[in-house]
């Protein structure tokens, strides 16, 4: 047997939001985008999310975001998303996945985050975990700038392409890897690897994972980092390896935890 690796998608499986839409704000601050792109932006999130299955949605996400950041400077983007992660991605990151990531680490598991979001963005994300191998999506860059070309977009089955492609080289066992999303978008991800879970999933991808038995995880305590490493569970527990939420009773019971540890502290 190869070795074993675990797959996160990362918009509402690690972060309790959009990481894309995160970095809207600074964006729009820095003259980058417009009101009207904001929401734009946020209605294209939107219909990927109830349709990112659909070959034509697909399409049409990936060039309008090739539009919209056609002409951007890639070192500003860099210097903008370095400058916000702290504030905008570490307070929404789930405890309970922040947990699972560790244990499938100390398991001896590669993690790699898998996100249809820019690389410029889920690779200091990553960072943030902890995780160094990321599949994203990848702009044409000509002379520093954002030439209005997708190189890569990471969504659907090229996603799956590309975790082949990472499991060949690596040597990775599919079939006895893991991989966990929370949108039907990412089916042919979750049925490449042995070790499917659902995280917080949509009404498809719920009923998906009914039909198949899949585990369904509820992630619902986002917290900073900071907190996590002053206090981590006392007891390593093997949840990923057993196919089970047992990492994310860990991540529940230590933010309750911590929350009685702040109550008795300010009482």
């Amino acid at each position: 047997m190869g070795r074993s690796a675990a797959f996160f998608d990362l918009d509402k499986t690690v972060i309790a939001k959009s990481s894309a839409l995160a970095f809207g704000r600074p964006f729009y601050r820095d003259g980058l985008i417009t009101r009207r792109d904001v929401v734009k932006s946020a209605y294209a999130q939107l219909m990927f999310r109830l349709g990112g299955t659909d070959e034509q949605t697909m399409a049409r996400t990936r060039d309008y975001l090739a539009a919209l950041c056609k002409g951007w400077q890639v070192e500003q983007v860099r210097q903008i998303v370095a400058e916000t992660l702290h504030e905008l991605i570490n307070p929404y990151v789930y405890a309970e996945a922040a947990v699972l990531i560790e244990e499938h680490q100390a398991a001896g598991r590669d993690v790699v985050l898998v996100s249809a979001s820019g690389e410029e963005m889920v690779r200091p994300i990553g960072e943030l975990l902890g995780v160094t191998d990321v599949i994203a999506t990848r702009m044409a860059v000509r002379d520093g700038r954002y030439s209005g070309e997708v190189e890569f977009y990471a969504a659907g089955p090229s996603k799956v392409e590309a975790v082949g492609e990472l499991a060949a080289v690596r040597g990775y066992d599919l079939a006895d890897s893991y991989a966990y999303s929370d949108s039907y978008s990412d089916r042919p991800l979750l049925e490449c690897v042995g070790h499917p879970s659902v995280v917080n999933p949509d009404r498809q991808l719920r009923k998906l994972a009914s039909e198949n038995a899949w585990p369904v995880l509820e992630f619902r305590h986002p917290i900073p980092l900071g907190r996590r490493w002053r206090e981590r569970p006392a007891v390593p527990v093997a949840a990923a390896a057993l196919g089970v939420g047992v990492g994310v009773a860990i991540g529940i019971a230590w933010y309750g935890r911590h929350r009685r540890t702040r109550a008795a502290a300010t009482a």
